[in-house]
């Protein structure tokens, strides 16, 4: 994983954030370019790259680390207003916009989720503390399971991110979503 920010040195902070930022406007440009490419363009060595961020998934994550936070306060908001199974339904919607937004965070998520490491990035932290939340106003209500891992619904989520994330498969991933969340209710 990234090293931790106040440990670097400040010219090994200056780069970190050079790369961060490079990577962002790459990003956003929605052209894909590689990692040693972005190490070029932000005028650093590979070896100062892959030392801060030692895959693609790590640079993606730190990208983003600060563009997630308000799906936390989308989440409360929807539990203030809907029933937990329907508040859930509705944030895994709004996680899907917000991921579609977002070049190369579901591919680092669905990479993350297959080598084991979901929940180990700031991305995923936020969604999984989210996603507990959600759970866990659900089982208190009586609405949803309560021996459900959050991980394990993140994973789902991002697997179904991966077959249904673009717009024109927006009703094919609200079914999706409509099973996912039956199958989380108590039998």
């Amino acid at each position: 994983m990234t090293p931790l920010r106040s440990t670097l040195r400040a010219d090994a902070q200056r780069n970190r954030e050079q790369l961060i930022a490079t990577a962002a406007e790459v990003f956003a440009s929605g052209r894909a370019i590689s990692l040693d490419a972005i190490a070029k363009r932000a005028g650093v060595g590979n070896a100062t790259l892959y030392r801060h961020f030692p895959t693609r998934e790590d640079l993606v994550e730190e990208v983003y680390r600060d563009q997630i936070r308000p799906l936390r306060e989308d989440a409360r908001t929807l539990l203030a207003t809907k029933p937990p199974a329907q508040a859930l339904h509705a944030w895994m919607l709004r996680f899907a916009d917000w991921a579609g937004e977002r070049r190369g965070i579901c591919e680092a998520l669905v990479a993350m989720s297959a080598s084991g490491r979901f929940g180990t990035g700031p991305v995923c932290d936020e969604v999984q503390q989210v996603l507990a939340m959600v759970l866990e106003a659900g089982a208190t209500a009586g609405e949803l399971r309560s021996d459900i891992d959050p991980v394990e619904v993140g994973g789902i989520l991002v697997g179904l991110l991966s077959v249904a994330d673009a717009p024109e498969q927006r009703p094919q991933l609200n079914r999706m979503l409509d099973v996912v969340v039956d199958g989380l209710r108590p039998r």
